[in-house]
């Protein structure tokens, strides 16, 4: 099976049998990371004006509307791979030095609060996004989560070479790289939370014993619905809204607490 990265301090740590898996983008944060990332390529000389605005236009719909599956956000992702084929890995890091604080500054503060509350009852904290490794890893560490797991891009002497190395870290290649986590780490999935707020994400949520529906596009909150899982509406400077549907009360009453939690933001970043 496909190895995914994993962090050494992860790999050494025992975190028992439950883990917590966060999508990034209006999970995470408000808007998609994809847009932050490909001004930030745009403004490093490694993509087009032309396809800035495409794909500036795309995550503004995927803000609106979000992911229902199609092509919409991981097209664009997959177009950003493709336009760093030949570009230096090296230089790609170096647009975190812009480009992670704003990510930062889009961070919910109830998913800040629920990191935070995961960690303190003992259990392992993860981002598993579609959006590149470089961008996901850092971003974990500096909310001091446990790692990052993202769409994983080849590298030859140093460059990309625009191949893919293992899957999509998309719908279910999400569920593939969770599952090899879970083999490395010795988890539970029956025992693991996950938090997104796409329909493409549905095979993740059924992978897990507790599946969260965070700001749910139209499709996955009937999902939940369906399933009885709990839907949370997060926004900024706004109190939180709970909507608990039947069952899955537990996860919901879990969420809620997070709410009181205090949280601490890690200022370590990775190089």
């Amino acid at each position: 099976m496909t190895e995914y990265p994993t962090s050494e301090s992860a790999r050494s740590a025992t975190f028992g049998q439950a883990a917590a898996f966060f999508d990034l983008d209006r999970t995470l944060i408000s808007g998609s990371s994809t847009a932050l990332l490909g001004v930030a390529a745009w403004r490093a000389g490694m993509v087009s004006r032309g396809q800035i605005f495409h794909d500036g236009w795309a995550a503004l719909r995927f803000q609106l509307r979000g992911d229902t599956g199609g092509d919409t956000a991981g097209g664009v992702r997959e177009r950003i791979l493709g336009a760093i084929e030949g570009v230096e890995r090296d230089a790609l890091l170096g647009l975190n030095d812009d480009l992670l604080p704003k990510l930062l500054g889009r961070v919910r503060p109830e998913s800040k609060r629920l990191i935070d509350m995961h960690r303190r009852m003992g259990r392992a904290t993860y981002i598993v996004s579609a959006s590149p490794i470089e961008l996901v890893d850092p971003m974990a560490t500096a909310l001091g989560m446990t790692d990052g797991i993202g769409t994983v891009a080849e590298v030859v002497d140093g460059r990309y070479t625009g191949r893919l190395v293992g899957p999509f870290c998309y719908g279910e290649g999400k569920v593939a790289a969770i599952t090899e986590l879970a083999r490395w780490e010795g988890l539970d999935l029956g025992q693991c939370y996950a938090y997104s707020d796409s329909i493409s994400d549905l095979p993740m949520m059924h992978a897990v014993g507790h599946p969260v529906a965070v700001n749910p596009d139209s499709q996955l909150d009937r999902e939940a619905r369906a399933n009885g899982w709990p839907i949370v509406v997060f926004r900024q400077r706004t109190k939180t809204v709970m909507r608990r549907t039947g069952t899955g009360l537990g996860a919901a009453a879990l969420a809620g607490t997070s709410f009181a939690t205090g949280w601490r933001l890690s200022a370590t970043r990775r190089r």
